[in-house]
């Protein structure tokens, strides 16, 4: 660990208003990852609506977090020494500053019943949410409010939605291992841990809470911070932490479930195309070549998620998705 870089002294700011009336616990998240700032706008125009009167706070609680990471928020990037968002989790022996980071945030979260991370995308794409499992005793992400997950979601003021992360990636660990064993690979990497795909809405459905993702859109345009402050006020009203009416939820939408993610094995491996999230497929429509010439193509129709030009060999390169009929 780089004492320059992680011994600097960064802060971690939240502002917290409780209601006079009992009610349940909000967190929202702005800035976990640091080039990524609309939710860090929309959190601060609503903190000034609150602190001017024009929004009353009349029951339970709510946390806002502007910046949940500094160092990269400091950096203008996604990272400071690695994502925030990846194997997020109390460490007894912190390793880099995102690890200190978690050990303040994690009992936060754990705190809180409900969970609003607000995030935007490297490129252009309408806004969408990424919803939890449905419920389930099951070892990867055990669960018990996917109802009341999915009510909320429907009133952020979006219609397209996303299940299937944890679950995906836990496949995605599982295939890995079987490949490192019939090669008599030992080695320990990263994303051979099921756990490095928990993040902050994974994390607090752990602690008995509930989570959304917000993707508001790309990064610089100017309409994600409206995104991100109109999902906040919505949650606000939906939970009834304000007086204000609650929101009625979206009628039509889209609503997708990631089932598989592809590796990217050789340098060579190449898209057949460029690619970016949400792109429709048609079956049999070639999306990548690997090295040795083999065409991948896909299985049905489907989309391609998270498609990642630059990813290094053995990581997560694109994911597939199939429709769903709802969420």
């Amino acid at each position: 660990m780089d004492p320059r870089v992680s011994s600097s002294p960064l802060s971690l700011k939240l502002v917290s208003y409780q209601g006079s009336a009992t009610g349940p616990k909000l967190i929202v998240l702005g800035a976990v990852h640091g080039n990524e700032t609309c939710g860090t706008k929309a959190i601060q125009r609503v903190i000034g609506e609150i602190d001017s009167g024009k929004l009353e706070i009349a029951a339970g609680q709510v946390t806002f977090v502007p910046i949940a990471n500094p160092l990269a928020y400091r950096r203008g990037e996604r990272a400071g020494e690695r994502n925030l968002n990846r194997n997020l989790g109390p460490k007894d022996k912190p390793a880099d500053f995102e690890d200190r980071v978690a050990n303040w945030l994690c009992p936060l979260l754990a705190r809180h019943d409900t969970l609003l991370d607000l995030h935007s995308t490297r490129a252009a794409t309408k806004a969408f949410a990424l919803v939890g499992p449905l419920d389930n005793t099951g070892v990867v992400e055990p669960f018990q409010h996917a109802e009341r997950e999915r009510a909320l979601a429907k009133r952020l003021g979006v219609s397209r939605f996303v299940e299937g992360w944890l679950g995906t990636y836990a496949k995605g660990v599982a295939r890995r291992a079987r490949e490192a064993a019939a090669k008599g690979d030992r080695a320990q990497r990263p994303n051979a841990d099921a756990r490095y795909g928990v993040g902050t809405t994974e994390y607090m459905r752990s602690q008995g809470g509930y989570a959304i993702t917000l993707e508001c859109g790309q990064h610089d345009d100017p309409t994600s911070p409206k995104v991100a402050y109109r999902a906040i006020r919505n949650t606000l009203d939906f939970l009834g932490i304000t007086g204000g009416p609650p929101p009625q939820p979206v009628e039509k939408y889209e609503a997708l479930r990631i089932h598989e993610v592809v590796d990217r094995a050789h340098a060579a491996d190449r898209f057949a195309r460029e690619w970016s999230s949400f792109d429709r497929l048609k079956k049999g429509e070639a999306i990548a070549t690997r090295n040795d010439g083999a065409v991948i193509t896909a299985a049905a129709d489907g989309w391609i998620l998270f498609p990642d030009a630059k990813a290094e060999v053995g990581n997560e390169w694109f994911y597939l998705a199939e429709a769903v009929e709802k969420i």
